[in-house]
């Protein structure tokens, strides 16, 4: 009837045809009627939610004949204390739970209905004797209980006893006690002690010793500890691991081989100056036997004032005092104990001289004279033992000398450590290097660090030098290599900076040259060792390294534009190639440089004919004056030819060599040219441009290189190139589009679907549109039913609010007539005590 309450439903569009149910709604009676049905219904449930009227028994498997009791009662215990976990209502946060000791609640406990008596074991527990009460709190009514005896029915009363009867009488219960039980403990030792001699004597009887000679005849082969039993009692027998020191820091490691180094420099030093070690040491001073040290005497005080410093105590100071006072008193007994040795040397004389003369009385003259006497003496015999003494350190001194020392400081220029390594041995240069190392550790000190990277410097600048000169020493250059590549581990950065360095310059050498003359030269010995030394410190197979590339892109700059003169530029050509093998050796990486070179140096092993079907590249030439390298014509240097390796060293004294020789070294490179096809064939097979890349040195080999010529050696490692080279399949991937979904054509024929509802579509099979109208009738279903729960709990929790407030306004309510009450009161005992006050 109220219009405020009715909700029109429109609609977009009023179409013809169309039942419309809920055009009008009235959301205040749906709200009311709702309300009213879940009072009925819901608040009824919930008054009578702990109410019952029919007793059922809920017992867990009362009637269950398959279960054992005692899974019964395990399963009822179960189900208990889980009736028993968690709170009632999840909102009431003042409910507690209720703790439990041995299935018992605490606060049953804590009650103490049940208190034991420990001291009595009468079967009453839970009560307390009279002698007990009356010996713990005597006095009074206690002590003058009455105690009706057990074996009398009727109640007489009898006297009460005083405390002092009570008393005596549980010391003699106890002292009773204890009789009982040591006559116990007695009788039982007897009947063991008779036990064991009965069965003693019955062993006897039973025990028979065998003789021997019939034990050898009974003798039973004893069985053989099987393998499990053998492992087990050496598992037994195994010693325990015990607990090792823990692992020392780097640091701690370097300070304790700086100590020691410089330990055994002190000692080097002392060795050196002539100091012996035993007369630095004390001499103790000579005690008698009858000596009761009873001559000790305190000379000074010991205790030290106590004095602080900057708000520290001033410990050091006192130590040091300390410490020089001990050194002056030590020299001190040294006079002393030398006094005394003169002393009784004197007097042993004296005592002589007496015995001699059998007088006791004798002149001062004469015994100052002898006295003077004696210490000639004495100075002379001391004088004899130095110069012994001397000529026994003198070659210990000579060998201290010629001992390299313990402690080095790092040199602060390329001269200085020139002039460290100058005139050594390679064991002690590189004893110095690990000293220089071990003594000055960047964790030792702050400017270590930059001390050891110009070290590095040195290092290489040294071994250069050595390369360098007219008899390279190539074995002290591999023997440095380790404390290069130390130092290079410590110090990375420092390290690739200075190769980076030597790198930088000898390019730019390299192009001032190409500038000026128009064509460059290869470099020195000490480049191609710089070259060797990097492939060994820094990693060659990344894909970019800082080092490692720029000493890729110099030594292709070096086998493209450094023109073949010499048989010296063929060595170094191959030595280049291979470091570049070496380099490549992991990444694989193409390198056209060494192909092409390779090619070229079996052209100049040929004699002069028309290049055919392979093109020689820069820098080798078709023809002209170095085409013909290394041709080797005399038979004879070709007959006596060996395959032999070829030394860096070999680049110096080529100059000095013969014709026999220089034809060996020209075949020699040759056999190495065909290896180093060899590798790369085995190296470059997984390309697949390999064939081509290789088809001029085929052609090569094929077509151009007189075998039958060559000795037999270098027909076996010609074949063995050629036959890596013609092993290697061609394995081509044909091209193939990539696979795509094919893209359908546009079709305009009109898709029909059948419309069975107005404004929906809804193809597909009878079963697929009752399968689609389920699931959107469970959705609907679903979404009507989260909303009655959610209804259904705001109703409780609206019941549930009132009764709290119910609660609340009752206790209230009986609060303030407490209060009044107890103010009415208060209000009459003051009137009361006004009306006293006036009286």
């Amino acid at each position: 009837s109220n219009p405020f309450e009715v909700k029109v439903n429109r609609q977009k569009f009023n179409i013809l045809g169309r039942k419309t149910k809920n055009d009008v709604g009235l959301p205040g009676v749906s709200r009311s009627k709702a309300i009213k049905k879940r009072t009925q219904t819901l608040l009824k449930e919930y008054k009578e939610r702990e109410k019952t009227n029919v007793f059922k028994d809920k017992r867990f498997g009362e009637y269950n004949t398959k279960i054992s009791p005692e899974e019964k009662m395990i399963r009822r215990f179960t189900l208990e204390r889980q009736q028993n976990y968690g709170k009632k209502n999840i909102y009431n946060l003042n409910e507690d739970e209720e703790l439990t000791h041995y299935g018992q609640s605490l606060a049953e406990i804590e009650k103490l209905n049940d208190i034991i008596d420990s001291d009595s074991d009468t079967e009453e527990r839970g009560t307390l004797s009279a002698e007990l009460t009356a010996a713990h709190f005597g006095g009074g009514g206690g002590l003058l209980r009455k105690k009706a005896s057990s074996g009398q029915q009727d109640e007489e009363e009898e006297k009460p006893k005083s405390r002092k009867e009570l008393i005596e009488e549980m010391i003699a219960k106890s002292k009773q006690e204890k009789q009982e039980r040591q006559t116990r403990r007695e009788s039982a030792l007897e009947l063991t002690e008779k036990l064991d001699n009965d069965w003693k004597e019955i062993q006897t009887l039973i025990a028979r010793k065998t003789p021997k000679s019939e034990r050898k005849d009974k003798e039973v082969e004893k069985p053989k500890p099987d393998e499990y039993d053998m492992i087990v009692r050496e598992l037994g027998f195994e010693m325990k691991a015990k607990p090792s020191e823990r692992m020392k820091t780097e640091e701690e490691l370097a300070k304790e081989e700086q100590a020691r180094l410089q330990k055994l420099e002190a000692d080097r030093l002392r060795r050196m100056r002539g100091i012996d070690e035993q007369a630095n040491k004390k001499k103790p001073s000579h005690v008698s036997a009858d000596d009761l040290a009873d001559s000790f005497i305190l000379d000074k005080d010991d205790r030290c004032l106590l004095s602080y410093k900057d708000g520290k105590i001033n410990i050091e100071e006192e130590e040091e005092e300390k410490d020089k006072e001990e050194e002056e008193e030590g020299g001190k007994e040294d006079n002393e104990n030398e006094g005394e040795s003169e002393e009784e040397s004197a007097s042993e004389d004296e005592e002589d001289g007496a015995a001699d003369s059998h007088s006791d009385l004798e002149s001062d003259l004469e015994s100052e004279e002898e006295a003077a006497g004696n210490k000639e003496q004495k100075k002379h015999k001391t004088s004899e033992n130095e110069s012994q003494n001397v000529k026994e350190l003198d070659p210990k001194m000579e060998a201290a000398k010629s001992e390299l020392p313990y402690t080095f400081a790092v040199p602060e220029s390329y001269e200085t450590f020139k002039s460290l390594l100058a005139g050594r041995t390679i064991e002690q240069q590189l004893i110095i290097l690990e000293r220089i190392q071990k003594c000055n550790h960047p964790s030792l000190a702050v400017g270590n660090k930059a001390k050891l990277e110009k070290l590095f410097g040195f290092l290489l600048e040294y071994i250069g030098e050595l390369a360098t000169l007219d008899i390279p020493e190539l074995r002290t250059i591999d023997k440095l290599v380790l404390p290069l590549y130390d130092l290079c581990q410590m110090f990375p950065e420092a390290a690739s900076d200075s190769i980076k360095f030597i790198l930088r310059d000898a390019a730019h050498d390299m192009e001032g040259v190409i500038e000026v003359k128009g064509r460059a030269t290869f470099p020195g010995l000490d480049m191609l060792i710089y070259l060797k030394i990097t492939s060994l410190l820094f990693s060659t197979s990344d894909f970019w390294h800082p080092v490692v590339t720029p000493a890729f892109m110099y030594m292709s700059q070096l086998l493209r534009k450094c023109r073949i003169t010499t048989l010296q530029d063929v060595i170094k050509g191959l030595f280049i190639c291979c470091l570049f093998l070496e380099y490549v050796s992991l990444s694989r990486r193409f390198v056209p440089e060494l192909i092409n070179f390779l090619l070229g140096v079996i052209h100049i092993s040929l004699p002069k004919k028309q290049a055919q079907g392979y093109t020689v590249v820069h820098p080798f030439a078709p023809g002209g004056k170095n085409s013909e390298l290394l041709l080797v014509c005399d038979k004879k240097d070709l007959e006596s030819w060996q395959k032999q390796n070829l030394p860096l060293s070999i680049v110096t004294r080529l100059k000095e060599t013969r014709g026999t020789e220089m034809n060996h070294i020209r075949l020699s490179c040759l056999a190495l040219c065909f290896d180093l096809i060899k590798k790369c064939a085995a190296l470059y097979e997984s390309l697949p441009s390999f064939h081509e890349i290789m088809h001029p040195v085929r052609i090569l080999l094929t077509q151009h290189v007189p075998v039958n010529a060559h000795p037999e050696q270098m027909q076996e490692w010609y074949h063995s190139a050629l036959e890596e080279l013609e092993n290697k399949v061609k394995h081509y991937t044909p091209l193939i589009r990539e696979k795509k979904k094919p893209v359908p054509l546009k079709q305009y024929t009109p898709k029909i679907v059948k419309v069975l509802e107005f404004g929906r579509k809804q193809g597909g099979s009878k079963k697929e549109q009752e399968r689609k109208q389920l699931i959107q009738k469970h959705k609907r279903e679903l979404k009507g039913a989260i909303r009655e729960i959610r209804k259904d709990n705001q109703f409780l929790a609206r019941m549930q609010l009132s009764e709290i407030m119910e609660r609340d306004s009752a206790r209230k309510r009986k609060v303030k007539e407490l209060l009044g009450s107890l103010a009415t009161q208060e209000g009459e005992w003051k009137a009361m005590k006004r009306k006293k006050g006036k009286n």
